[in-house]
């Protein structure tokens, strides 16, 4: 029977789980352990890869390697984690720290010197084994905001070395720093109508269901009557003792008349998985609501390796003469667990609310290659770009293209083509394809042929050509021509652009390349004069800014400094 082979293997994987080593590894920080993230929380596009460590709203705590090993990659990014080191332990785990302010010691030194033999704030590092070494409890950096991260904290994982799959830090024993005598929260249950036909509670739509309070702690939710295939799904988010966050939960298992149903655990999964998260969810809730429904149920069945599934794949089918029970467990790792039982009875009775209707010209079969025209412009869409098969609002009115629109998520690229056969080249050089969003412009990497301009992405909307032919700018708070300066550590410029976006940015003190450090949240250029370029006297200073399209922006001042001051 395929559903007791899946059970036992997610059984196994359970089992396999105590071989992680629980005493092996230290915190990274020396305050208490709070989080403002879990691994496999819930996040856009992606489930967390690991902790989000509180670090007192403040930046510059001492990071600490968690175990002996040695220093094998460092990226440097104004997206993502930002400023991010990577050490590989001989017990064939790797721990991250992400969002760092910098570096320590000799590590920044030798970040600085690959900034400066690379001329690019962006850069990424590996070394050999042999070339990094920590101990465990060195300070390795210290604890910071850059990148995209919302405000100062440390972002921590583990992952397997050699499959690069994170792994969720409690199985090494990090419960130990975190107390949770909580139960995690349930607070919607929903059940979907999953086919045409199926009428659930007199309704074609999805149906929120009341839940109450045992005297046993469980709850019970509504009656639910229906008939056909049927679905549920559930919102849910855990708390502890001491972190006062609303995070993920680590298990979510549902029964069906007793038997396993359909179900996942956080515990390990790799980064071609993560976008799988607009599968699980009712993506289309989320962008309408920003309510993360979590389904548990599969209409197509995608490879995530963290479900477990009966044959059913988690719908149900409502028959005559029969009722049942549903049962829903949500669990932390600490073993607090929710309880809903779902009564379900068979009903023929007419619907009340019918199907919501979508603007539609088109269909789309999810698992085939679909191409679409009208006009100079086109759409295709490989096979296995969504996944479910959907009705396809697809038109071009006044030169926008519109392609459904972003409440049905894709999984991987498509291709947008545009011809313009009536703009100069010159002109051409100055455009590309852009997703509208009521007033705002999204800027996507175009490459042209010809007359034929093509770009590649994930989010489904309306798009058209877009000319870029203003120049980004650059602003100083306070202006420094002609002014002593001796005082000040940094110099600090501001740079925008309003259509494209930044593409590069270079700074020169005196004819030389400088590091100047981008933080894409504040927009903000900042060089840092103890790296030793600037000259003592008088200074002129170079900021070259260009945009996605070409267009280019030259900021010049001179200022003076006393260097023995």
């Amino acid at each position: 029977m395929k559903f007791s082979l899946i059970f036992l293997f997610f059984g196994t994987v359970v089992i396999a789980q105590e071989i992680y080593p629980t005493d092996y590894f230290r915190s990274p920080l020396d305050i208490p352990m709070q989080l403002s993230g879990n691994f496999g929380e819930l996040r856009p596009n992606h489930f967390h890869a690991g902790f989000d460590l509180k670090t007192q709203q403040k930046e510059g705590l001492n990071v600490y390697a968690v175990a002996d090993g040695y220093i094998s990659r460092i990226k440097i990014s104004t997206f993502g984690n930002g400023k991010t080191i990577y050490i590989n332990h001989p017990n064939g785990y790797t721990s991250v720290y992400g969002h760092l302010k910098l570096a320590n010691g000799e590590i920044e030194k030798h970040i600085k010197e690959v900034h400066y033999k690379e001329e690019s704030f962006e850069i990424e590092i590996f070394f050999k084994p042999d070339e990094m070494s920590v101990i465990k409890g060195q300070i390795i950096g210290f604890s910071g905001n850059t990148g995209s991260s919302e405000g100062p904290h440390l972002h921590f994982e583990f992952r397997d070395t050699k499959s690069e799959f994170v792994i969720n830090p409690m199985l090494f024993g990090f419960d130990k720093f975190i107390k949770d005598s909580k139960k995690p929260t349930v607070s919607s249950v929903y059940v979907y109508p999953l086919d045409a036909k199926t009428i659930v509670n007199r309704a074609q739509r999805p149906v929120l269901l009341n839940v109450a309070l045992q005297k046993d702690g469980t709850y019970i939710a509504d009656k639910v009557t229906a008939n056909g295939s049927i679905g549920f799904g559930i919102t849910t988010f855990d708390t502890d003792d001491v972190s006062f966050n609303n995070n993920g939960v680590y298990k979510v298992q549902s029964f069906y008349n007793g038997l396993p149903n359909f179900g996942y655990q956080f515990t390990t999964y790799s980064f071609d998985e993560m976008r799988y998260i607009n599968a699980l969810v009712d993506y289309s809730r989320y962008k309408k609501l920003q309510q993360r429904v979590q389904k548990l149920f599969m209409k197509t069945p995608y490879k995530l390796s963290i479900i477990n599934a009966a044959d059913n794949n988690g719908v149900l089918q409502v028959s005559p003469n029969l009722t049942s029970v549903y049962r829903i467990e949500v669990s932390d790792f600490f073993g607090n667990t929710k309880i809903i039982s779902i009564p379900i009875q068979y009903d023929t009775q007419a619907a009340l609310i019918s199907k919501e209707a979508v603007p539609s010209s088109y269909f789309i079969k999810a698992n085939k290659d679909n191409n679409f025209a009208l006009k100079n412009r086109s759409v295709f869409f490989p096979a296995g770009t969504f996944y479910d098969d959907f009705e396809f609002n697809f038109a071009v009115v006044n030169d926008t293209m519109t392609l459904h629109d972003d409440t049905v998520p894709a999984h991987t690229n498509f291709t947008i083509s545009i011809e313009d056969s009536i703009s100069t080249d010159a002109q051409k050089e100055k455009m590309f394809i852009a997703r509208i969003d009521g007033k705002r412009i999204y800027y996507n990497s175009t490459y042209r042929k010809g007359n034929v301009f093509n770009t590649k992405v994930k989010i489904l909307g309306k798009y058209a050509l877009v000319s870029d032919i203003k120049a980004p700018t650059i602003s100083i708070a306070s202006p420094v021509e002609g002014k002593w300066i001796s005082n000040q550590k940094t110099i600090q410029l501001a740079i925008h652009d309003d259509l494209s976006g930044i593409k590069s940015y270079n700074g020169y003190l005196n004819g030389k390349w400088i590091l100047m450090e981008y933080d894409n949240k504040t927009r903000k250029l900042t060089h840092f004069f103890d790296d030793g370029i600037v000259a003592d006297g008088a200074n002129i200073m170079k900021v070259d800014v260009v945009d996605n399209v070409g267009n280019s922006t030259t900021f010049e001042t001179k200022f003076f400094r006393n260097q023995k001051k």
